[in-house]
């Protein structure tokens, strides 16, 4: 006997189904008492629009993924996409455009700085033919307001000036975390993002663009309001990043941010070689011994600060600290014998110690940064 399409339940279900045209992906990061206040502003400003609203949390200790599902719970348009063992807004962003059926994604924080209630004219530029719709605070008509301290302004102000210089298209705002844009071209540009980026809005301009399918581009100008509650993300790590993105981009990817980020650490690991083994040959010591000390001692500095710079996504804790420092030294010795074998030859040759130790120190880099990714922090 065969069902009829009135008593079906999945005709009916397919019946009453809205598929959403519009996902507005969260990155978030402790930020459980925003997320209900967000929701339900976005809710009001898209008003009978069909969206979705997907929460790519970093298992927030917080507990903002489980403010997440209650509230999924409740509405049918809320989903968290929760993630361990790794951190950041790109990639988060990312992940949350890339598990939406929706033609159209918008990103937006979760403290409420940025203004919801531009999305629906964001969107009407979209549909209207635009690939890319920038929230801009620099746009005629748009505003820092309270949102930003005045040291910070001036810090945004100078990073826009420097992601103008590779955006190569005229963004008032290239550092805006509030944008929306079609799927279709932001999964285009995925795979050849930065993970590890900070501000994923300039990458996506200059990765299309460099790929041959530059984004049209539209802005909406907004007033950027003081956070709601929990702590800014911004700290100096944000920026070393975002300079590391920029350096990288400036030079066509040739250089990814990571080894950028890791020769900075390395180069910091060269003045502290250099300062152990001046001290340990001031002290009379003879030079293989010195260049011993001092290469031991930029490797334990070079861990540390990898470990909570260049690999800040996945930094090592707990027992997995132990581990990965043994296995970043017994990786780091066979550089580390090549690099005393090489500076001691120099050092017979013309007994510069500057020179020789140098030589050591920049030609095992290389060496380091390939094998250590891929084994200690993989």
């Amino acid at each position: 006997m065969s069902i009829g399409p009135s008593t079906s339940p999945m005709v009916e279900q397919q019946a009453t189904f809205n598929p959403p045209q519009l996902a507005v992906i969260v990155p978030s990061y402790n930020e459980r008492d925003n997320i209900e206040l967000l929701y339900e502003k976005v809710a009001i400003a898209l008003g009978d629009t069909p969206w979705e609203m997907i929460v790519v949390d970093d298992n927030s200790p917080d507990g903002t993924a489980d403010v997440v599902n209650e509230l999924s719970r409740v509405y049918a348009n809320v989903r968290c996409l929760r993630r361990f063992g790794r951190r950041g807004l790109a990639s988060a962003c990312v992940e949350g455009m890339a598990v939406t059926a929706a033609p159209y994604v918008a990103v937006i924080d979760a403290d409420l700085q940025h203004d919801e209630a531009i999305l629906p004219e964001m969107l009407k530029r979209a549909l209207d033919g635009a690939d890319l719709v920038v929230g801009s605070r620099f746009a005629d008509g748009g505003s820092a307001g309270e949102g930003l301290s005045t040291a910070r302004l001036s810090g945004s102000n100078f990073a826009n000036k420097l992601a103008g210089m590779i955006a190569g298209q005229a963004v008032s705002d290239p550092m805006s975390g509030f944008f929306l844009m079609r799927r279709e071209a932001a999964l285009k540009a995925a795979p050849k993002l930065a993970s590890d980026g900070f501000k994923v809005l300039i990458d996506l301009i200059v990765t299309s663009a460099r790929m041959g399918a530059p984004l049209k581009i539209a802005e909406v100008p907004y007033t950027f309001r003081p956070r709601h509650a929990g702590e800014s993300k911004m700290n100096p790590l944000i920026v070393i990043q975002y300079l590391g993105l920029w350096f990288s981009k400036l030079t066509n990817g040739a250089l990814p941010p990571s080894f950028l980020l890791f020769g900075l650490v390395g180069g910091t690991g060269v003045v502290v070689h250099l300062a152990v083994l001046a001290a340990f040959t001031a002290m009379g010591q003879g030079f293989v011994l010195s260049q011993i000390m001092a290469t031991l001692t930029a490797m334990a500095w070079n861990f540390v600060l990898n470990n909570n710079l260049t690999y800040a996504d996945r930094k090592l804790r707990g027992t997995r600290l132990i581990t990965g420092f043994l296995s970043f030294c017994a990786i780091c010795a066979l550089g580390g014998i090549a690099n005393i074998s090489v500076a001691n030859a120099i050092y017979q040759w013309d007994h510069q110690t500057f020179i020789a130790g140098l030589s050591g120190a920049v030609m095992s880099s290389v060496f380091n940064y390939a094998v250590t990714r891929a084994f200690t922090w993989k």
